[in-house]
């Protein structure tokens, strides 16, 4: 059995409908804060895997609240792994982007300095080294860009509300990097734990893009399918047209080519295609 941690989260839904063998957890099952109780849980599940998919994803808040980021970012995921080691259960734990200040200006690899410029990506890049140090052998580390699915809160399900209730929008066209489909970032979780992979590694959808062609491409799909009655404008704007608590990275491409070298099997699209599936889900009737 392997053992899904943040079952209430788009990636752990997302890997549940590839693989409904999988058990999902979330806080009123397991307690990821106290080191003790976390253990026993995994200890009684005696899981062959565990995937990490909770995280605290509050960016901007996580500035005024690093405690709370830091918490469930560095001090859970110590927890965690601690855990599952004890079980010999690998580890697949995910991470992000943010834990670099992206202006590299090429795709981020695996094995670059963590550079986070917001407390978010300090929280992210603390659970990284806590893994890296400690728990090399029996984890791995896979980062992912601009998650998206069908389920809770996203960018796409965002700018369709959006799209559907405003006469225009402005959107941020200076920020570049690759939309991930939840399902593309849960198929490559369990590949991952197949292989038994170590060490960091990256997974996105093809392509590289900004949020407002990403944004133009939602509107495009989301006419064709009827998903929106009526196109309207959407204006590029800099990142400085919103300001935000937290800083965002410019650049977020991140380099997938020990993923692909390790994992040949697991076929990425360019990120237009899993979107179209994505908005055909949320396009049918339930």
């Amino acid at each position: 059995m392997i053992v899904v941690i943040g079952k209430n989260g788009q990636l752990a839904k997302a890997i549940k409908n590839t693989n409904p063998d999988v058990l999902c957890l979330g806080r009123e099952e397991i307690d990821v804060f106290d080191s003790q109780a976390c253990t026993e849980k995994i200890t009684a599940l005696n899981p062959i895997g565990v995937i990490n998919a909770s995280a605290y994803t509050a960016v901007d808040l996580a500035e005024s609240e690093p405690k709370n980021a830091f918490a469930l970012n560095e001090l859970a995921v110590k927890n965690i792994a601690n855990a599952a080691s004890k079980m010999n259960a690998h580890l697949v734990h995910v991470s992000t982007d943010y834990v670099f200040s992206g202006s590299k200006g090429s795709p981020y690899l695996p094995n670059d300095s963590h550079q986070p410029l917001n407390a978010y990506g300090a929280s992210k890049a603390a659970g990284e080294s806590i893994l890296l140090s400690e728990f090399a052998d029996c984890s791995c580390i896979l980062r992912t860009s601009w998650v998206y699915s069908e389920y809770g809160n996203n960018f796409v399900k965002t700018m369709l509300r959006l799209m559907a209730e405003k006469p225009e929008l402005q959107v941020i066209d200076d920020q570049v990097g690759s939309p991930t489909s939840a399902h593309t970032l849960a198929k490559t979780c369990l590949a991952a734990f197949n292989e038994k992979l170590t060490g960091a590694h990256h997974v996105t959808d093809e392509g590289v893009t900004t949020w407002y062609d990403f944004a133009m491409a939602i509107q495009e799909l989301g006419l064709t399918l009827g998903m929106l009655e009526k196109q309207i404008p959407i204006k590029p704007v800099p990142t400085i047209a919103y300001p935000t608590p937290a800083k965002r990275p410019t650049y977020s491409v991140l380099s997938k080519a020990s993923l692909k070298e390790i994992i040949p099997y697991i076929a990425l699209e360019h990120w237009r295609k899993p979107l179209l599936k994505v908005l055909q889900e949320l396009n049918t009737p339930n």
